[in-house]
């Protein structure tokens, strides 16, 4: 009987010093061999440089840019030749030939007009490029600790898994010599199996987020690394509107949305000056083989043409109008964002207040007292002085409380990162063909 119970009193000094160290939020050591294992700054890297959607929102910076220089443009000169006259049975006795060339004056400053529309398009692009980016960042960051949580629960399912699996064989032991009957033994086991599915959950957990992570940062074939990171350091206080007024002077939507005024805006002044006649230019030289009635050849000649539409039926006023009707879109267009943004600010706020709050509560108070009942359970059934469910209870309930823990850490990480981040996520989002076709219809007009 004695040894039983000296490996009972060895098992439970193990769990106690176990237990003890987790209490402390003491993070495992970190692999050996520092290449299998990744930082946050590590995998920012990776997405810049391989997140496809920043490879897309570049290339439509510098199709912007081409289109900005295209508009700018001069157009070409013509250059050909001219007959007249020509009859085939004696084409040497009368008919003219020329050369000349033909060239439009672009007058209003229509050129510069058309130009400054798309140096807005560009400065548009140029804000949806910095948006995809901290788009990109912000969802690496927030997978990022939804990994580094996933890994601390696979961690702490793991210790409850083995401790579960300790207890089976010590209730047996104790089964044996007649200290437990058989529903603590059948207790035990259950809680084991219970303990295993939580372990097998947290692993796929884990692969889930990881797979995510992967995508992000643009190498889905990656292979699953341990992260480097501590969920515990301080979270940061935040008011809500500072952050607001941050947003609306700093965010990259509303940058863009301001791009798409001015745009507009020159949008419409280009239309008011289309009504403006270009001159279109035309001379040459030629020469003339018909014979005067001196027998001569009429000979060389030359020609100026000089045409000017008149706007009487066509000043362009449907044009005029639209342009202005867009423009008022796009005015309106500002305002619902800085709306809807302050909508989701409120959201994303109250989740992090919330998390926030529940970190301290759990720091303070919920997780001390639940290793604190633990604690008293355990002493007492070392003791004899309780029986061994109710440690099962109290084991069961701090792990529970420390993975409500993590839960939280978690959460309030990831609102933060939104918050700081101009609420931007979704680091793989792409603009719907319904979008890029509107986009290059406008371009076009």
């Amino acid at each position: 009987m004695k040894l039983p119970v000296r490996s009972l009193l060895m098992t439970i000094t193990i769990l106690l010093v176990c237990l003890s160290s987790q209490a402390q939020g003491e993070e495992t050591k970190p692999p050996s061999k520092p290449q299998e294992a990744l930082r946050l700054g590590d995998l920012e890297r990776m997405a810049l440089e391989k997140n496809p959607t920043l490879a897309q929102a570049g290339a439509l910076v510098r199709e912007a840019e081409g289109r900005k220089v295209q508009a700018g443009l001069y157009p070409n000169p013509t250059f050909g030749y001219s007959g007249e006259e020509i009859t085939v049975r004696h084409p040497s006795d009368k008919s003219q030939h020329s050369l000349f060339i033909e060239q439009k004056i672009i007058t209003g400053g229509k050129l510069q007009r058309s130009r400054e529309i798309f140096v807005q398009e560009q400065a548009k692009a140029e804000a949806d490029l910095q948006a995809q980016r901290q788009r990109v960042l912000n969802t690496v960051r927030i997978t990022y600790f939804k990994t580094l949580g996933a890994q601390r629960l696979l961690e702490l399912r793991g210790e409850l898994a083995k401790i579960a699996r300790e207890a089976v064989g010590i209730t047996e032991e104790l089964f044996n010599i007649g200290q437990a009957d058989q529903p603590d033994m059948l207790e035990a086991e259950i809680e084991a199996q219970r303990a295993d599915l939580d372990l097998i959950n947290a692993e796929n957990e884990l692969q889930r987020v990881w797979e995510m992570l992967a995508a992000v940062v643009g190498e889905p074939a990656f292979p699953k690394m341990r992260l480097l990171g501590d969920l515990e350091i301080e979270i940061p206080k935040l008011d809500q509107e500072t952050i607001f007024t941050k947003i609306l002077e700093e965010s990259p939507e509303i940058k863009s949305a301001r791009a798409r005024v001015e745009k507009a805006k020159a949008a419409v002044e280009h239309a008011k000056v289309q009504p403006i006649p270009d001159v279109s230019l035309r001379g040459g030289f030629g020469y003339d083989v018909e014979r005067l009635h001196d027998g001569r050849r009429a000979g060389a000649s030359g020609f100026v043409e000089i045409g000017i539409p008149i706007p009487l039926f066509d000043r362009n006023q449907g044009n005029i109008a639209a342009a202005l009707a867009e423009l008022k879109f796009f005015e309106h267009e500002v305002r619902r964002r800085q709306l809807a943004l302050r909508v989701r600010l409120a959201s994303v706020f109250k989740a992090y207040l919330s998390s926030l709050q529940a970190v301290e509560r759990y720091q303070k108070k919920i997780l001390p007292q639940a290793q604190k009942a633990y604690d008293l359970y355990l002493k007492s059934f070392q003791q004899m002085a309780a029986a061994y469910p109710q440690v099962l209870i109290a084991q069961r309930t701090l792990f529970q409380v420390r993975a409500d823990y993590v839960h939280a850490l978690v959460t309030a990480r990831q609102s933060v990162v939104e918050i700081e981040g101009f609420l931007l996520t979704d680091g793989l989002n792409e603009k719907s063909d319904l979008s890029v076709k509107k986009e290059i219809q406008s371009n076009k007009r």
